[in-house]
């Protein structure tokens, strides 16, 4: 049985509210989230699957742990409309004086489902040992970076057709030709099937025409692209592997500089060997 513990902490370390339970664990903080508070999330048992909420205004995160002690950091300044981050998230997440926070371990049934292995809306720039988790080599810079940054692509939000607000958020590069992210599953997968979304706010954007999918194991594989706002579906069957990256991204013969990642999905289940 693991030992939980869920704390609110402020910018210098402080703690605001704290929770402890076994297996299982919901906490209600009754206050206002200020910059650099933080979520501190622990447990005596890992590597281990946890299904977490870090806000009731956003999804439960399914989520494998390799850490003991996990921190999310609140994201933007709730008091500032014009945050940038803030734009990326649902309007009322972190916002108002009443938080439920929640963390639980994963059920074996859960374990096993077929499931999509990219998704964490619980994901952050940093790796904090809490998978799966998103990083590229590159995204749009300057103010506006936190709208277009690599945890976009793996929030589970398909909406397309804008290129911001929430929900329409995507991966940007701004203008890289060598763009690439990477998508790290902290333990084995067995993958059936990836899905790709490209952004679809024509005329603003342009799109890929191929791209180049590798893999952990040292295989990759060509996909071809077109301009589309839905999902485009790829059968890769690959056991075991623990990431993927997407890169050598061929951009179409289009006026825009602007083609951009709404969503990496990766269906499958957890690796059972």
């Amino acid at each position: 049985m693991a030992n939980l513990s869920i704390a609110v902490l402020n910018g210098r370390g402080e703690s605001q509210c704290r929770g402890e339970g076994k297996n299982e664990l919901v906490m209600v903080w009754q206050g206002r989230y200020r910059p650099g508070d933080r979520l501190v999330f622990t447990t005596d048992e890992v590597p281990g699957f946890y299904v977490i909420r870090v806000d009731g205004a956003m999804e439960e995160a399914y989520v494998y742990l390799t850490r003991e002690r996990v921190e999310y950091t609140v994201p933007f300044d709730p008091e500032n409309p014009l945050n940038a981050e803030r734009i990326s998230y649902h309007p009322g997440s972190f916002t108002g004086e009443r938080h439920y926070i929640a963390m639980r371990k994963a059920r074996a049934q859960e374990n096993g489902n077929y499931r999509n292995l990219a998704k964490n809306v619980m994901d952050q720039y940093e790796d904090a040992g809490c998978y799966p988790h998103a990083h590229a080599n590159v995204a749009t810079s300057g103010p506006i970076a936190p709208l277009f940054a690599a945890r976009n692509a793996v929030d589970g939000l398909l909406a397309s057709a804008v290129h911001y607000p929430w929900p329409y958020t995507s991966w940007g590069i701004d203008r890289r030709e060598d763009a690439e992210i990477t998508v790290e599953f902290g333990r084995p997968v067995d993958m059936e099937e990836l899905r790709l979304t490209t952004r679809a706010d024509f005329p603003h954007d342009s799109w890929w025409v191929r791209g180049t999918v590798s893999f952990s194991d040292g295989t990759s594989e060509v996909v071809e692209l077109g301009k589309k706002a839905e999902p485009q579906p790829f059968l890769m069957r690959k056991k075991g592997i623990t990431w993927l990256k997407v890169g050598q991204l061929i951009k179409a013969d289009d006026p825009s500089p602007f083609p951009a990642l709404t969503q990496i999905e990766v269906f499958g289940r957890n690796s059972q060997r």
